[in-house]
């Protein structure tokens, strides 16, 4: 069967080579997660699963523990919405045993290249309870992506995971299941520990404003409101309007702290902070891990990182001005 892959891999590459490349952030996007194993595939026999960004990556790793080799089509600090998928990243999912996607409409290339590759793949979010796009977008209405970014939610996440990889490798199953319940007792206590620091915040203060709208689960999660530039896709800028919007609503709401993810431009954040007299709360962290060395280079260590960085901005406890970022 690899032998098969790896020739229907050949003949994909071969047939996109005459197109033109995907742009130079598309491609430096591209490729394997940095922490990965550096093992050989051909002197690797375990099954191979192909995750769509680094944060899933991370946790079906947590899940498959050994027995099976987790890679990330994205590379850490890629932007998963508008991404272009290469001819090396064809090649890749054809030589995969399984691709595993967000879904939700966050991957908007993920049909034509599951066709283009004619791998298997299971999405991870069916099953969720989907909060729609806010308004100001044309996609406002449709599901709302980021469903990871809720802490319940990522129990849906691991059921699906467990049942994909039992079915690639039934003989583990048990160690999958056992390892997903205890990941999953990992992400209820980041949960709790969040709502625990962010009790004292006054009810009209509790709002949680960033640059786009990926925070919707996260929010509702631990009962903040939600108020953003944009609803949906990192390549739109804010305009003066919806920066003005957001200004009115700070200042109605005396809200101590605002927020962006890292990676957007957050020069109409830091704006708002400058326009109200609000703290620039700092930088979260939402489709992408950083670099091993960074400050969240797996998931638990995003939410940790944002958690910590949404309690301390809204309660007052540090501070970080917009020259500091």
């Amino acid at each position: 069967m690899r032998r098969t892959t790896a020739l229907l891999a050949s003949a994909c590459l071969l047939a996109l080579g005459a197109l033109t490349a995907c742009g130079t952030d598309a491609v430096d996007a591209a490729g394997p997660d940095p922490t990965t194993t550096t093992t050989d595939a051909r002197d690797d026999p375990r099954p191979v699963v192909l995750t769509t960004f680094t944060v899933l990556a991370d946790i079906v790793r947590n899940v498959a523990g050994e027995h099976v080799r987790v890679e990330s089509l994205t590379r850490v600090g890629a932007e998963i919405h508008g991404y272009e998928p290469t001819p090396q990243d064809i090649a890749r999912a054809a030589g995969a045993d399984l691709v595993l996607d967000n879904g939700l409409g966050l991957e908007a290339w993920f049909a034509a290249f599951t066709t283009d590759s004619g791998a298997p793949h299971v999405t991870l979010s069916d099953g969720v309870e989907v909060l729609p796009i806010g308004e100001g977008s044309e996609y406002t209405g449709a599901a709302n992506p980021h469903a990871w970014m809720s802490p319940s939610n990522v129990h849906v996440y691991l059921d699906a995971i467990v049942a994909a990889l039992s079915d690639l490798a039934p003989e583990h199953a048990d160690v999958f299941a056992a390892n997903a319940e205890d990941y999953g007792a990992r992400v209820d206590a980041l949960r709790a520990d969040l709502v625990d620091d962010l009790a004292a915040v006054e009810p009209d203060q509790r709002v949680l404003v960033t640059c786009e709208g990926a925070f919707s689960y996260l929010a509702a999660d631990v009962g903040l409101d939600e108020v953003y530039l944009w609803p949906v896709n990192a390549e739109q800028q804010s305009t003066p309007r919806q920066v003005a919007a957001v200004i009115d609503e700070v200042r109605d709401r005396d809200v101590p702290a605002v927020f962006c993810e890292s990676t957007v431009s957050a020069t109409g954040m830091e704006q708002v902070a400058l326009e109200t007299g609000a703290t620039f709360g700092g930088t979260l962290y939402v489709d992408s891990l950083s670099q091993p060395d960074g400050p969240v280079p797996t998931y638990l260590d995003l939410l940790r990182h944002d958690a910590t960085t949404i309690a301390a901005g809204l309660t007052g406890s540090t501070s970080t001005t917009t020259g500091d970022r």
